[in-house]
């Protein structure tokens, strides 16, 4: 088992190699992750032709997946495995096709078991594609050591 570092910054980063290199769905649909720091995670996405509504616009489906994943980033910088209690976006322009979307996740607020963390989607442009807040639960476990695997059974 290798050893958890104990640095936040370095912390945050290994929590987030690990996930991505176990989250399907975020490689799928081709997000990197730009950066991340405690309680902060800057991920960014390519709109895709696939993406696409019928409107000719990237599907409200994608930008929500977008900003959750920088969530899910963001939540779990401190090694303590955390979901989604809930979350909402408010769309605010339309993202099309070739935009680089960016989701930018800040903490606004944690307590023992609970989170809130704010989300702000733009384009390569700066302009503000989304807001979105989620409401984050911790759970037993930690996303590295031996702790994992409990975590995922309950």
């Amino acid at each position: 088992m290798r050893e958890t570092p104990a640095d936040p910054q370095e912390l945050a980063e290994a929590v987030a190699q690990a996930m991505y290199a176990r989250d399907k769905a975020s490689q799928a649909l081709g997000m990197t992750i730009v950066d991340v720091a405690p309680g902060c995670a800057h991920v960014s996405m390519v709109v895709r032709s696939d993406m696409l509504n019928g409107h000719q616009t990237c599907h409200g489906g994608f930008i929500f997946a977008l900003a959750d994943s920088a969530f899910a980033f963001a939540c779990n910088s401190d090694n303590q495995v955390t979901v989604a209690a809930g979350c909402t976006i408010d769309y605010l322009a339309p993202g099309r096709e070739g935009d680089v979307l960016s989701a930018q996740a800040v903490v606004q607020s944690v307590s023992s078991r609970t989170g809130v963390y704010d989300v702000t989607v733009t384009n390569q442009s700066g302009q503000r594609i989304a807001l979105f807040r989620g409401r984050a639960h911790r759970i037993r476990g930690e996303v590295l050591g031996e702790r994992l695997d409990s975590a995922a059974t309950t």
